[in-house]
């Protein structure tokens, strides 16, 4: 009998063995295994929810969190949807393959490049069991093979749902061994799995900040990863009232325990009066908690519909994951400017403005992987983006930025064509 590293190793090989033809496999048998994917996920819509619902009421029992109580839930509508992201995915373009650059040099080379599968991608991820499916697809469109170890508190779900995965891309002809699963929880295979270079291309670790940390630190083949959104709404003194409304609500509230929710609302001096009751109305419909600065606290005043707290400087640079924003009023954009350079986790960060030259500072001047003009940052989302689905979003500049989706899952090879040309 093997043992779990035994295991690990040879599921590591035969994704290794996989990658090698999944480079060259055709655009057709990826999309045929996608669709059975997004059937199998209606289909089967059962098995999956009482598979998730032994981990809700496990994890409920355990004390966990309500936002993450809200990542690890499953519903026919959130599976409905997932079915359809996986649709997507298929109707994209197989970018695997493609030639460009291409270019003929004075000694008569043409040189170029063909964008290929990166090979082996590892996926280690918390609570999100919907990320099972997201990745797998991703990674197949994009012609990788996958080794994916989900959390333990969501092995039932993920059991289920890589399961499925494998029946399904087997009946359309993908190479066996192309997505791999490994349903043991303990945390020492996570660390030999870090040290599989050899095998492993690219490790996405998606989770909390200590996951993120633990991965990156640990691993021996390159990361991308994610870390925390701390994300901004900036109304500056021109921005339109209507919008800067509706725009911070539903930033904060259509979803709050997602990294790409509002987590500190800053207000223009000059329409702070005027906004702030107005937004603070709104979210007080949907229970926000707003931590306030004092120039907040004196506009808004204690009312008895308003939760008001007293901002400290802890709120400042917080990810909230919740119904419970940060509030600060500025003087300038300047000002604005600096806060988000200084507390901001390079995420996503949004102006509201009528004013164009503000408008293009803010996106000159603001690090970040997205920056909005007038827009809820909610929208930091493969799905979005059109890109189908993500990995994740990576809040690195190296190799990719931002939600990874098909095109960000390869890389490329140099071709180089020649007639007898030799180096003098």
């Amino acid at each position: 009998m093997k043992s779990p590293v035994e295991e690990l190793e040879a599921k590591g090989r035969a994704a290794k063995a996989a990658s090698r033809r999944m480079a060259y496999l055709s655009a057709e048998v990826k999309d045929k295994a996608l669709h059975n994917i997004s059937n199998d996920l209606l289909a089967k819509q059962g098995e999956i929810l009482d598979a998730n619902q032994i981990d809700y009421k496990e994890a409920e029992a355990s004390g966990m969190s309500a936002a993450m109580l809200d990542r690890l839930m499953l519903s026919e509508s959130r599976l409905e949807a997932i079915a359809q992201d996986v649709l997507a995915v298929a109707a994209l373009p197989d970018s695997v393959g493609e030639v460009f650059d291409m270019r003929t040099l004075p000694n008569g080379l043409q040189v170029g490049k063909k964008r290929v599968p990166l090979g082996v991608i590892g996926a280690i991820y918390e609570s999100r069991p919907n990320v099972t499916i997201d990745i797998s697809c991703l990674c197949l469109k994009s012609g990788n093979a996958i080794i994916l170890r989900g959390g333990k508190e969501a092995i039932h779900s993920n059991s289920a749902l890589a399961k499925l995965v494998q029946q399904a891309v087997t009946r359309a002809g993908v190479p066996d061994g192309a997505v791999q699963f490994i349903d043991n929880t303990d945390r020492a295979l996570v660390d030999h799995l870090l040290r599989m270079n050899d095998i492993i291309d690219l490790i996405i670790p998606r989770g909390g900040a200590g996951l993120i940390k633990f991965v990156s630190e640990s691993a021996s083949m390159p990361v991308v990863s994610g870390g925390i959104g701390v994300c901004h709404t900036y109304v500056d003194r021109s921005a339109d009232v209507a919008k800067a409304v509706a725009i911070a609500v539903n930033a904060k509230v259509q979803r709050p325990t997602v990294c790409n929710a509002l987590d500190t609302l800053l207000v223009h001096a000059a329409l702070a009066e005027r906004y702030l009751p107005l937004v603070a109305a709104e979210w007080a419909k949907a229970g926000v908690e707003m931590h306030c600065d004092e120039r907040a606290l004196a506009i808004l005043k204690p009312q008895p519909s308003l939760k008001l707290v007293p901002a400290t400087d802890e709120d400042w640079g917080k990810e909230f994951l919740s119904l419970v924003a940060a509030v600060k009023v500025v003087d300038s954009l300047d000002e604005a400017l600096e806060h988000i350079e200084r507390f901001g986790s390079g995420h996503s960060e949004a102006i509201v403005t009528e004013e164009y030259q503000a408008a293009m500072r803010f996106l000159n001047e603001v690090d970040a992987a997205c920056v909005y003009v007038n827009a809820s940052t909610r929208f930091t989302d493969g799905g979005q983006f059109g890109l189908g689905a993500e990995v994740g979003i990576s809040t690195q500049k190296l190799h990719a930025r931002g939600p990874l989706g098909v095109r960000e899952l390869t890389t490329y090879k140099w071709i180089i064509f020649g007639s007898g040309q030799v180096r003098s």
